[in-house]
């Protein structure tokens, strides 16, 4: 499958959001892109402003520091940013999907995150993979299966890197190497 986009965060200009707020800081650093939150309950997103159709996504990841309760992980089909699809692990070894809707994250055709031993824990590295093809998004960790779904309701638009805190008040996720290649049935 071709490459369509390729990002190592070695250049500063790539297009990423270099943004900073009082909650949250996304930006470049040490040849890769961090999403950094200071506030709990909180989640921030970074995006390439591209779009695209049917994609397969690959991320390599890190916490840094906090690594309790962190979920993050990568967005797919924003037609806007307030409704996208995020497919997402957490630092204590849970992933789901979610749909993002109007600012809220609703859970995508399932009730709760699951487990898996397959994504490693404490801040250790895990590389996420998205397939959003059709109807069908499925996320695999560390080259291992986690879950397919089915949604229809967004069928193109841009990519990102997703990081939410729960209880905790601060984190740093490194995000490096993201990989968006031709997907198709």
């Amino acid at each position: 499958n071709g490459i369509l986009f390729h990002d190592d965060f070695s250049d500063v200009d790539s297009g990423w959001d270099r943004a900073s707020s009082e909650s949250a800081v996304t930006d470049y650093q040490n040849g890769a892109y961090h999403i950094a939150i200071s506030a709990n309950n909180y989640g921030a997103w970074t995006n390439p402003y591209r779009a695209f159709g049917d994609v397969s996504l690959e991320i390599d990841t890190a916490v840094i520091g906090v690594s309790d309760y962190i979920a993050f992980g990568m967005i797919c089909r924003c037609a806007d940013i307030t409704i996208c699809y995020i497919g997402m692990i957490s630092s204590d070894g849970y992933y789901g999907f979610f749909q993002r809707n109007e600012g809220e994250l609703e859970f995508l055709n399932m009730e709760s995150m699951q487990f898996s031993d397959a994504i490693n824990l404490d801040g250790a590295n895990n590389t996420l993979r998205m397939d959003c093809v059709g109807s069908t998004l499925t996320l695999y960790v560390n080259g291992e299966f986690l879950i397919e779904t089915f949604d229809s309701r967004l069928s193109s638009g841009d990519v990102g890197l997703y990081a939410k805190t729960f209880d905790v008040s601060s984190t740093d996720v490194q995000f490096d190497n993201f990989v968006v290649s031709e997907a198709g049935e």
